[in-house]
């Protein structure tokens, strides 16, 4: 590695630690030149696999537009930053480990939908009303009713459900 200071082509490293969970190491390095330190980062780069969207058209994976499609579902809910970024990172690790080169957008809403479902049966309905394009009320309460039987047969998403501290928003 190149140093920053003088541009020399040798630097040594000094010390090595994991960090952000153990995704990166944290290099300390000296330059054998000019003796200065400096740290670096190193973490693996790992492909994205890029998304089809329905019109057959083809794009790269963009992380930003995943996390905005939550934001949006989750506006004035009870949800922190920390858990809409686990989600998204769960879905990352999800669509990497599938192995494929290219994933339909389908497959991705599918995930949202999932995660939203655990996160907050509210932003769930509303990803869901636009993602599914519901086009009356029929439709919304199929959709809530069948949310209330999975809630009612999976303890662990009525316990949270009933758990969850619902803030009232204006």
């Amino acid at each position: 590695m190149h140093c920053p200071f003088c541009s020399a082509a040798d630097t040594k490293v000094i010390d090595s630690r994991l960090v952000a969970d153990g995704s990166q190491v944290r290099r300390r390095r000296e330059c054998v030149s000019c003796s200065e330190r400096f740290t670096t980062y190193e973490a693996a780069e790992l492909v994205m696999p890029r998304v089809v969207k329905q019109d057959g058209t083809r794009e790269p994976f963009d992380e930003d537009k995943l996390r905005a499609g939550f934001l949006k579902a989750l506006e004035k809910r009870p949800v922190s930053m920390e858990e809409i970024e686990a989600a998204v990172d769960r879905i990352k690790f999800r669509l990497r480990a599938t192995g494929e080169r290219e994933l339909n957008s389908r497959v991705i809403g599918e995930e949202v939908m999932s995660e939203l479902r655990e996160l907050d049966q509210v932003a769930f309905v509303r990803f869901a009303s636009v993602y599914r394009r519901f086009q009356d009320l029929d439709e919304f309460r199929a959709e809530i009713d069948k949310l209330s039987r999975d809630a009612a047969a999976s303890p662990m998403m009525s316990e949270k459900a009933s758990n969850k501290d619902d803030v009232p928003t204006k």
